[in-house]
């Protein structure tokens, strides 16, 4: 079976799209969800997280929440809203990022993306899942009979396969929206058999692709393939949505770490015993790191530069990350936090907030530092990817984010 293949998009029905785009269902709460949806039947929020249309105090992992959710994509059927195509197709998908350097682009493929390959790891991963996170798309999936959710995957270096992406992209697109925080998101479709075809082979000729967001949702696709085929059910959950991006064109920003108190060291005393490892420099603003192996430290009211020493940066694909050398020379041994996944005292701030919020929490008395990192790069990403080995929590930040509800795909 191929690596990738074309699907009967479910998409917003003419002008209907921007009444219909929405942010992915995991970058908002129930409660920020209900203020976006506000006034807007058709946003997909009523899909993506129906508990907005349900009393404010229900268990977002409730029953009646799935059932919600497929009794609000039945309604935008049943008005027109939203319809499936009548063929197989490919789309291309435009994300354009306005910056005070100039406009961010990049143009990826909307396609179903095979399990089989996911299982194994053909299509890499670079993170765990957590268990209950995989519990809920599954229910989500089931409940819709649906994916509608895509999984932000990128492909190696591929000119055959970005001018084939590049020529889907022309002419007036299916849908084109620009979301509150100023995304373009653009949508053309692909109908040509031979084109369709083309891609296909482009795609199978690959030897991998990388899971760069989605984790959790390519993680429930297979889970839900897996079950369908015990019941002996052959059905186009076979593959997954996603959306591939050429992975030179993908955008990851800084993801940033505060911790609550100094684990009962003074200011001072840290600094000190930072030199073991790194070389330390005041600086007379905020210290935006210039390159991997420095980062930017900030307390009371002042902000540091700090420089891994070079021969402290192993080999390992992994633990020469910038948030690995940060936690095994700073995290763990100086401020006691080992686990970050359960330990209460640190938390994590996207690059898309900027330095200015890093300041603000140790500031505001939330925070005792901050340390500002150089964003992970995408081939750091795929290495990792590639040696079959995980990446630390919260190590990647993408933006721009993919819009839920421009395309979705049912489960036939």
């Amino acid at each position: 079976m191929s690596l990738i293949r074309p699907f009967r998009g479910l998409r917003p029905a003419p002008g209907q799209a921007g009444a219909i785009a929405a942010p992915p269902y995991d970058v908002l709460s129930s409660d920020e969800a209900r203020v976006r949806a506000a006034g807007k039947p058709w946003s997909f929020l009523h899909i993506s997280k129906p508990e907005i249309d349900l009393p404010a105090d229900m268990d977002p992992y409730a029953p009646a929440v799935y059932a919600k959710a497929a009794e609000n994509l039945q309604k935008m059927l049943a008005a027109g809203v939203l319809a499936r195509d009548a063929a197989p197709c490919y789309y291309a998908y435009r994300l354009t990022m306005p910056g005070a350097g100039g406009d961010h682009v990049q143009t990826g493929l909307v396609a179903a993306a095979n399990v089989a390959d996911y299982d194994s790891n053909r299509i890499r991963k670079h993170e765990f899942t957590r268990p209950d996170k995989e519990d809920d798309r599954v229910r989500q999936i089931e409940a819709t009979n649906a994916q509608t959710g895509p999984v932000l995957l990128a492909y190696p270096a591929s000119s055959t396969a970005d001018a084939q992406i590049a020529a889907i992209a022309q002419g007036a697109p299916a849908a084109d929206v620009v979301a509150d925080d100023g995304i373009r998101h653009q949508i053309w479709v692909l109908t040509d058999a031979a084109q369709i075809a083309a891609i296909t082979a482009t795609f199978d000729a690959m030897k991998a692709l990388y899971i760069a967001d989605g984790h959790h949702r390519s993680a429930a696709a297979s889970r839900v393939a897996a079950a369908r085929h015990q019941q002996g059910r052959e059905t186009s959950a076979d593959s997954f949505l996603s959306v591939i991006f050429p992975h030179h064109q993908m955008k990851i920003l800084d993801y940033n770490r505060v911790v609550k108190d100094l684990n009962g060291l003074e200011e001072l005393t840290l600094v000190t015993r930072l030199a073991t490892a790194f070389t330390v420099e005041d600086s007379a603003g905020r210290a935006h790191p210039s390159g991997p192996g420095e980062f930017g430290m900030y307390t009371a009211g002042r902000w540091r530069r700090l420089r891994i020493k070079p021969e402290l940066i192993p080999e390992d694909p992994v633990a020469r990350l910038d948030v690995s050398l940060l936690s095994d020379h700073v995290l763990a041994p100086l401020l006691g936090i080992a686990d970050l996944r359960r330990d209460k005292r640190i938390d994590f701030v996207g690059g898309i907030r900027g330095l200015a919020e890093l300041e603000r929490r140790v500031d505001s008395g939330e925070m005792a530092v901050a340390f500002a990192l150089h964003p992970t790069s995408m081939d750091q990403l795929m290495a990792v990817a590639d040696s079959n080995e995980v990446m630390p929590p919260k190590s990647t930040w993408f933006e721009p984010k993919l819009a839920d509800g421009l395309v979705s795909k049912v489960l036939d």
